[in-house]
Formats: structure tokens, C-alpha cells, sequence
């Protein structure tokens, strides 16, 4: 049996402390209280608690995981310990600076800073602790695969020139058939745009959530019950990507906050199409901040100025005169874009605008314009960046094949 970490032997002393003083002061807890810490896994002698898994089942929840998301959570906390028992044998730490800025990078990629994030994650039953070991395994294993595999990686020139010219091929491509909801929710109207959301999320008709679109969501599209023509899932933000792909015909995403609102999408259908390149490698878009949100005047500013420019660069005449922040030109990776910007711009054209958005808890409304979509050419690819990537994608194929070696060896128990 590995030696226990001298925080786990911290631990297990303080609840037994805490358990028998309660005990001596006649304060028995009750039952589901003590069930909580009961072992619901054991992994190589190693627990997994009833209260360990209920988190993480809800923690996979917030993430918006589907499926059958209480085994997706056994099997990542049966996974994470054999990952936790083979550092333990090296001896290997990581410094708290480094898992402290995973969680500020993690947080980030919700729009969130930390202690908004760890809020959001309170509200619904997840404690920040869940969410910081589920971050420090993550990290830890990163780095000892590192050192593990990578004198075994080797990536060839021959590897990075059959890379490079597999970019900009024609290609398969999965494009998809969606109806769309956005509930505007500003905070005086959360609460109720949050009840229709999960009653929405729960519908399998598509007449009933094109009903439900015409009478709630804020887009133009809801005159159409929120039909959207086919649009490839690469348009889509990445982390949604996966989320609309798993759904079935008829099925409807969990609620997707989004600032000041609520997206949720029911499938149509999917098929492949022959795409002429790669997805976007970057996102070129701009965004004019007009006074007065979604008013008669804001609007009619905005279709002013949609009939007066052609393209992103006609904006900068727009501007001319006007404080600097009123035009933010940006190029940015899908990935590091707003969402709800996103989901603007993949319904967008180059060249197109929507006036769908607005900022400052709806006092501004955004013109929002997509420039262009930029692929990754051959001649514009980094090598070192190719090199990069392959190397990545092969040593998680070595660590994934470790944890699945580790898992055949070793002595699970579901209690």
C-alpha cells in the first residue's frame, strides 16, 4: 500500500478529531452527513469518498458533460488516483504558484476571474477545493508525462512536412442543423429567465421549442422559431463544439450562460460536407459601442452605419473623432474569443453585421462586425509550432495507454 501524503494523514486526523468530539459533546451527525465521507471507491487501498464523487458529478454538470455523467465521474476519480499514486512513486510536486495560475487560466477561459468563477461554481454545490484538485491533478500529470516520455517523442522533418501538407487540403467537415434560443437575462431578470431555461432544456419537440423561441428569445431568428440554416460546427466557440455534436435529434443543450444571457440550441440534424480548408486558425472582427442598448435610436444608428461601410476598415471613419474605445478591432483564436461574441460570429459572413448585443447591463448596443476568417496556410505555418503539436498529441497517446496499463493492474472496489 503507497505511503499516505502528510496531508492525508493531516486529514484523516482532523475528521477523526472532529468526529469524536462531537460524539463527547453529544452532537451525533446524521446519517447522510456520515455517509458523505463513507468510501464509495477504493483504488489500490486508496478512497474515493460518497462526497468526492457527488462533487465531481456535479462539477462534470457545471461543465455542461453529458452522458451518463455519474460514471464519466467514477471513472475520471478512479483515473485521477492512479495518476496521483504514480507521481506519489516519483516524488514529483509541482509549486503552488503553477496550479494557482491554471486556475486563474482555467477561470479565464469562462470570462471569469478566480473568485467569480469559484462563486459560480458555490451556487451550484461545487467547493472551490473540488475545483482546485480537479485543476492540480490535471497539471501535475502534464509535467510528469513530460519528463516521463519525452526522450521517447520524436518528431521527424518527414513528420512536419506531411503535417503542413495536410493544411489547407480540401477536407470532411461535420456541419449542423440547429434551432436557437437566447434568453436575455439581466439581473433584475435572472432568476425567471433561468426557470425558462431549464423548462426549455428539457423539451424534445420542435414545435415546442420554436414556440418557446418565438415568444422568449431576444434574436431576429426567433420569427423563424429560432431556425438556423446549416452552418459548420467549426463556426461554433471550441468549448461548445463537443456539447452541440453529442446531441441527438430533437435534444436541447443544458442552459449556456453567456453575459446578460441564456443560449440554448435543440439539434435538426448533422451531416459531412466537403469543406474547401481547415477550420479558422484566427477571427477577425470588430465591435462599434453605441449609446442607448436595443432603443429606436441605437438601432437606427446602427442600420446608418451598416448602409454606409463595406467592410471592418470603413469603421475607423466611423470612429474618426471619437473617444478611442468606441471601436475594438480584434484578431483572436476561436478559442479566446467571447462567447457570445462567438456564437454572433458563427453565423456571420464576412463582412456581415449583428446588432444582436449589447454591454453595460444593456445601456450599449454592439455593432458587431466579422472581417474575415483566417486559416492556416502551409507557407504560414510555425514548424516549431507543428513540432509542438505532434509532440503533444503523442504523449497523450503514451499517457493515455500508462493510465489504461495502470488501471489493468490495479485493485478497484466499488463499495
Amino acid at each position: 500500500m503507497p505511503a499516505m501524503t502528510r496531508k492525508e494523514d493531516r486529514m484523516r486526523a482532523f475528521s477523526t478529531w472532529t468526529a469524536v468530539l462531537a460524539l463527547a459533546l453529544g452532537l451525533g451527525q446524521p446519517a447522510t452527513a456520515q455517509n458523505q465521507f463513507a468510501p464509495a471507491i477504493t483504488v489500490n487501498e486508496r478512497v474515493i469518498t460518497q462526497y468526492e464523487l457527488t462533487q465531481r458529478i456535479r462539477l462534470l454538470e457545471v461543465f455542461g458533460t453529458r452522458g451518463d455523467i455519474a460514471q464519466a465521474a467514477r471513472d475520471a476519480l478512479i483515473a485521477d488516483r492512479l495518476k496521483q499514486q504514480e507521481i506519489d512513486r516519483v516524488g514529483l510536486q509541482v509549486p503552488p504558484e503553477a496550479i494557482n495560475a491554471a486556475l486563474d487560466e482555467f477561470a479565464g477561459r469562462a470570462d471569469m476571474d478566480l473568485a467569480q468563477f469559484n462563486a459560480m461554481l458555490a451556487q451550484n454545490g461545487v467547493d472551490a477545493v473540488t475545483l482546485r484538485d480537479f485543476v492540480s491533478i490535471g497539471v501535475t500529470w502534464r509535467e510528469y508525462v513530460r519528463a516521463r516520455f519525452n526522450r521517447e517523442v520524436t518528431v521527424t522533418d518527414a513528420d512536419i512536412a506531411r503535417a503542413q501538407g495536410q493544411i489547407g487540403r480540401a477536407t470532411s467537415e461535420m456541419e449542423v442543423l440547429l434551432n436557437e434560443i437566447i434568453i436575455a437575462a439581466p439581473p433584475e431578470m435572472a432568476d425567471r429567465a433561468a426557470q425558462a431555461a431549464d423548462q426549455i432544456a428539457q423539451m424534445r419537440s420542435f414545435a415546442d421549442f420554436e414556440a418557446a423561441a418565438r415568444q422568449v428569445s431576444a434574436l431576429p431568428s426567433r420569427d423563424q422559431g429560432g431556425q438556423l440554416d446549416w452552418l459548420p460546427i467549426a463556426n461554433y466557440p471550441p468549448q461548445l463544439q463537443s456539447l452541440i455534436l453529442d446531441l441527438d435529434t430533437g435534444e436541447v443543450t443544458e442552459p449556456i450562460m453567456i453575459p446578460n444571457g441564456i443560449a440554448l440550441f435543440q439539434m435538426r440534424g448533422k451531416r459531412e460536407a466537403l469543406r474547401p480548408a481547415a477550420a479558422p486558425a484566427s477571427i477577425d472582427y470588430a465591435a462599434y459601442f453605441i449609446a442607448g442598448g436595443q432603443s429606436d435610436a441605437a438601432l437606427q444608428m446602427a442600420r446608418d452605419i451598416a448602409n454606409n461601410v463595406d467592410t471592418c476598415d470603413d469603421l475607423y471613419g466611423v470612429a474618426r473623432n471619437r473617444p478611442a474605445d468606441v471601436l475594438d478591432r480584434r484578431t483572436l483564436p476561436p478559442a479566446e474569443i467571447a462567447q457570445d461574441i462567438a456564437l454572433e460570429l458563427a453565423r456571420l459572413d464576412p463582412n456581415e453585421v449583428s446588432t444582436n448585443l449589447t454591454r453595460d447591463n444593456g445601456q450599449t448596443l454592439v455593432f458587431l462586425m466579422l472581417c474575415q476568417r483566417n486559416a492556416a496556410g502551409a507557407a504560414e505555418t510555425d514548424p516549431d509550432a507543428l513540432r509542438n503539436q505532434i509532440r503533444g498529441q503523442r504523449l497523450t497517446t503514451l499517457a493515455d495507454a500508462l493510465v489504461e496499463d495502470l488501471r489493468a493492474q490495479a485493485v478497484i472496489v466499488a463499495r
